[in-house]
C-alpha cells in the first residue's frame, strides 16, 4: 500500500467522464439542487414568518406538529412519497425529484429562531406606517435575518447535492440520474479494477460542495451560533 502516488494520472478524470454521462449527471444535479434549494428556503422563510409574526388558530399545535416531524427518519415517508409521485406520473421527471422535498422543518426552525430576535418595535412601527405582512417581511424581517437565511441555504444546498436515496428511487433512466447515482453507475461500469477512474469520479462529485463549504463555512458556523442565542 502506497499512501503517496508516484505520479499524477490526470487521464483518470477523462476515463471517468467518458465511462458515464457525467455531463447529464451534472446538469440534473445543478437543476434539482438549485431549484429545490430555492423552493425549500422560500417555504421555510414564509412559514417562519407566519409562526413568528402572524396570529392564527391552532398556531402552537401546528408548530409543535411540524417540529415533531424532525424526530421521524426521512426513510419513513419514502413509500408514501413514492406512491404519490407515481400516481401523479412524476417518475423520471424533475418534478418528482424536486417537489417532495420542498417542506423542511429544519430550515423553517432555523430561520424562525432568528426571526424571533427581530425587534417588535420595528415591526410595530411598520404596522403604524400601514405596511402589510409582505412589505414587513421583505423590507424589515428578511434583511435582518439574511445571515441565518444564507446559513440555511448552504446547509440545504449541500444536503440536496449529496442526496442519494430519493433520486435512486424515483429515477430509472440515465438521463435523469444525479451525480451521487452517477458515481454508483460508474463503479458498476468499471467494476473493482479501475479504482483510478472511480476515485476521479468521486472527486468530481465532491469538489463543488467542498468549494461551497470552504467558502461558506464561517457563515454556517456564525449563523448557527447567532440563532442559538435570543437577545
Amino acid at each position: 500500500l502506497r499512501w503517496v502516488p508516484t505520479s499524477l494520472e490526470l487521464g483518470n478524470f477523462v476515463d471517468a467522464w467518458n465511462s458515464a454521462p457525467f455531463g447529464r449527471f451534472f446538469l440534473n444535479s445543478i437543476i434539482t439542487t438549485g431549484v429545490g434549494t430555492a423552493l425549500e428556503m422560500a417555504c421555510a422563510v414564509l412559514s417562519a414568518y407566519a409562526f413568528a409574526f402572524v396570529e392564527f388558530r391552532w398556531k402552537k399545535a401546528v408548530f409543535v406538529l411540524i417540529l415533531g416531524s424532525l424526530m421521524l427518519p426521512g426513510h419513513v415517508t419514502l413509500l408514501v412519497n413514492y406512491i404519490t409521485v407515481a400516481n401523479l406520473g412524476w417518475l423520471n421527471t424533475y418534478a418528482g425529484l424536486i417537489l417532495p422535498g420542498m417542506g423542511s422543518a429544519f430550515a423553517m426552525f432555523l430561520v424562525y429562531q432568528q426571526m424571533r430576535t427581530v425587534s417588535q418595535e420595528l415591526v410595530d412601527a411598520a404596522i403604524m406606517d400601514g405596511a402589510g405582512h409582505w412589505r414587513r417581511m421583505s423590507t424589515i424581517v428578511v434583511p435582518l435575518c439574511t445571515p441565518m437565511i444564507v446559513t440555511g441555504t448552504l446547509i440545504v444546498l449541500i444536503g440536496k447535492w449529496n442526496d442519494f436515496v430519493w433520486p435512486l428511487i424515483v429515477t430509472s433512466t440515465a438521463d435523469m440520474r444525479t451525480l451521487p447515482i452517477g458515481l454508483q453507475f460508474l463503479r458498476s461500469q468499471e467494476g473493482y479494477t479501475n479504482w483510478g477512474a472511480i476515485m476521479a469520479g468521486a472527486v468530481m462529485v465532491a469538489a463543488p460542495m467542498l468549494i461551497v463549504f470552504f467558502i461558506g463555512q464561517r457563515r454556517i458556523i456564525g449563523g448557527i451560533a447567532a440563532g442559538a442565542v435570543k437577545g
